[in-house]
């Protein structure tokens, strides 16, 4: 009976032996089932590695080997479920970012058209009241001229005025392949 029990009990006090052989013991079936799941050997090696950080301040608390074992284990695959999850979460992100925006051309021209978007609405704020109005109208909106004369209630003349003028504004203010851009995009 008492060899049955010093056999399934680890003793209250920790030394660095006991430590060491339970670490000898374990590390590489605890390796082995970590690489099971992540399929990444130097992941699963720093998982376990982790396991048996945390153990060393707990290890007085288990009494008995099964518990031990218990516990090793369980940590070892929550430890790889929240790799795992931690991995989909990356790979769902990372799929966000390396969308095939060269292949697709209507997001191609989305984009394109948002780079430009971008650097007219910097670029507006250096226009006068008229000019930015009518650009705002055209550029945003999509109007034509005689559509914007309309709404603004001008001749068609002062549009095609104020566009110009705008547009000798744009030109010194934007990146010469945004205005460019702007140019064969919408104007």
């Amino acid at each position: 009976m008492q060899s049955l029990q010093n056999e399934h009990t680890i003793h209250t006090t920790v030394t660095i032996e006991s430590m060491e052989g339970i670490f000898r013991a374990y590390y590489p079936r605890l390796c082995y089932y970590a690489y099971t799941m992540v399929n990444d050997k130097e992941i699963a090696e720093d998982m376990v590695q982790d396991v048996f950080m945390r153990l060393q301040g707990k290890l007085q608390n288990f009494e008995a080997e099964k518990a031990l074992k218990s516990f090793l284990y369980l940590s070892v695959k929550n430890a790889c479920l929240n790799q795992l999850k931690h991995k989909a979460v990356e790979e769902k992100h990372a799929d966000t970012l390396d969308l095939p925006i060269s292949e697709d051309p209507i997001a191609l021209n989305n984009l394109i058209k948002a780079e430009v978007a971008g650097e007219v609405h910097l670029a507006l704020m250096h226009l006068p009241k008229g000019c930015k109005n009518v650009i705002t109208l055209s550029f945003f909106e999509g109007l034509k001229n005689e559509e914007i004369a309309k709404k603004l209630n001008v001749s068609i003349n002062t549009v095609k005025t104020q566009k110009k003028r705008a547009l000798q504004i744009l030109r010194t203010k934007m990146a010469p392949r945004a205005f460019a851009l702007l140019l064969l995009l919408n104007l």
